[in-house]
Order: C-alpha cells, then sequence, then structure tokens
C-alpha cells in the first residue's frame, strides 16, 4: 500500500477524517454512471465497482455490494446507524443500510462523492509476473506509485482452480505469480517492469533464494506484443550490463487468484519478506 496519504482540502478533511457529510445531491458521483472503479480519496484503496451502483434517490451514490475487504462497518454511538469506513485508512464513507429492497442484494451503501476518487475502467491495466515466493513480490509492488492493487495467484500450468498445496508439488505447470492492478494515467507497463527486475534476483535460475523449484522461478508474462518487447528490451539492458538473465518471457494465460491467507500476508503478519529486496539494476 502507499507510504503515504493523498493531501485532502479542509472539505474533505470535514467529512473523511471529522466524519461530516456532503449536502444530498451535490456530489459528483451522485448521477455518475462511466464504467470504472471508485478508490477511496484518501489512501487510493478500491472500494466499489460501477457495476454495483445503483440510483437509489437518496442525494448520495448508493451501492449495493463492496470489493472484498475494502469497507469495514461499525456501529454509531448511538447506535442508530452503521458507519462505513475505508479498511485501509479508516476514513469516514457514509453508512450501509439494509433491508430496503431497493436491489436484490437489499443493501445500500450511501457514500459521500468527496470520500472517492473514480478510475475509468480503460485507465485500468494488468500486469503478471513471477519471481519466487508471490508474497514478496506483492509486498513491493503495492508499494510503487500508480499500483492500485496485487494479487497474489497462479498462472502458468495446466490445472484449473489450483490450490497452493497443489502447486508446491511442482506437478502443476504454475508459477507463484502476482497480478499488478495499475492506473495508466499515473504510470505505465515499463516503469512496473523496471520495478518487477529490481526487486527479486532474475538471474536466479532455479527459484528465489532458498525457495527451490519451476514453481518459484522468474517469468514475466505479457499481454501483448508491446509488454513482450518492453520486457526483452529490458532484459536486453541487464544483460548488456552482465547480468545472466534467468527471466522467462511467457504469453499470459489465465490468472488464477490464490486463497485468501496469501492475500496481503506480510501486512497482516507484520513483517518484511525474507528472500526479497529493492536492488538498482537499472
Amino acid at each position: 500500500m502507499p507510504d503515504q496519504y493523498n493531501k485532502l482540502t479542509p472539505e474533505e478533511e470535514r467529512v473523511i477524517i471529522q466524519k461530516g457529510t456532503e449536502a444530498p445531491f451535490t456530489g459528483k458521483y451522485e448521477k455518475f454512471s462511466e464504467k470504472g472503479i471508485y478508490t477511496c480519496r484518501q489512501c487510493g484503496n478500491m472500494l466499489y465497482r460501477s457495476e454495483d451502483k445503483f440510483d437509489s434517490g437518496c442525494g448520495w451514490p448508493a451501492f449495493d455490494d463492496e470489493i472484498k475487504g475494502a469497507v469495514n462497518r461499525t456501529k454509531d454511538p448511538d447506535g442508530s446507524r452503521t458507519e462505513i469506513t475505508c479498511a485501509r485508512c479508516g476514513g469516514h464513507l457514509g453508512h450501509v443500510f439494509e433491508g430496503e429492497k431497493l436491489t436484490d442484494k437489499n443493501v445500500r451503501h450511501c457514500v459521500n462523492s468527496i470520500s472517492m476518487d473514480f478510475i475509468p475502467a480503460k485507465n485500468i491495466k494488468r500486469a503478471y509476473f513471477a519471481g519466487g515466493c508471490f508474497w514478496g513480490v506483492e509486498y513491493y509492488m503495492e508499494k510503487l506509485p500508480g499500483v492500485l492493487e496485487v494479487y497474489s495467484g497462479y498462472m502458468g500450468g495446466h490445472t484449473k482452480y489450483p490450490t497452493y498445496k497443489q502447486v508446491c508439488t511442482g506437478t502443476t505447470g504454475h508459477y507463484e505469480t502476482v497480478e499488478v492492478l495499475y492506473d495508466d494515467r499515473k504510470t505505465d507497463f515499463e516503469t512496473v517492469a523496471r520495478e518487477f527486475f529490481e526487486i527479486h534476483d532474475p538471474t536466479q535460475a532455479d527459484g528465489q533464494g532458498p525457495d527451490i523449484g519451476q514453481q518459484y522461478e522468474s517469468v514475466v508474462f505479457y499481454n501483448n506484443d508491446s509488454e513482450k518487447a518492453v520486457t526483452e528490451k529490458l532484459i536486453g539492458i541487464l544483460e548488456s550490463k552482465g547480468f545472466e538473465t534467468a527471466t522467462q518471457v511467457i504469453k499470459a494465460s489465465e490468472f488464477w487468484k490464490a486463497e485468501d491467507y496469501h492475500q496481503d500476508y506480510y501486512e497482516h503478519k507484520g513483517t518484511t519478506p525474507y528472500c526479497h529486496g529493492k536492488t538498482k539494476r537499472f
């Protein structure tokens, strides 16, 4: 996650920090219908998908579902309502209501527009990298400016719906892989790929650090010819500097998200990676 939060205006602080409310029918997202992702104004955490937004007529943006793990619920001191806050930074979003039967999910997240930013779907890109234990790659990639979220998972093999236990046998063909979601208005594939080559050892052919096996090998999975060309250019730069690069360049295939306990592993554990670290190579 980002090390620093966004600077807020006094009005944003009034709502997000002091738990205020913007006037109804005044927020910029109240009648907004563009496709994309709504994020926390303070920390950039992804909160809601546009497909879960609906017009409730209440005067504030309404959603009948949140991105898993993005929102916390807390009863107001008087017990009359349930406040919703960003699970990452604790910023105030609004309140959640149930039982109104406005949608099939029977839930309404009533959110202040001022508590959110919006990223158009066309600007959200995905990149895939394998470089040893996915815990460490995820940890460092999430700190890169412009990165929205990183998920740990599996790619490259033949087993459908693989489990961690199966992948650890080395028989599935899958690599421990991260899916990096980034905002292409703030960063690009080359920047993200450069970071990948500097947070793991791309010269180790049999795994990464003490983690040995095919599932821990170094791979860039490219989505298109442009990403392939950028990756090959970066490998060429490294080799011109004397690095005998072992990183494979493979066409991306289906990404299988890993079990929940693998996501944000080091954040939850409160420790740092044991076989990954930042090393300047470019």
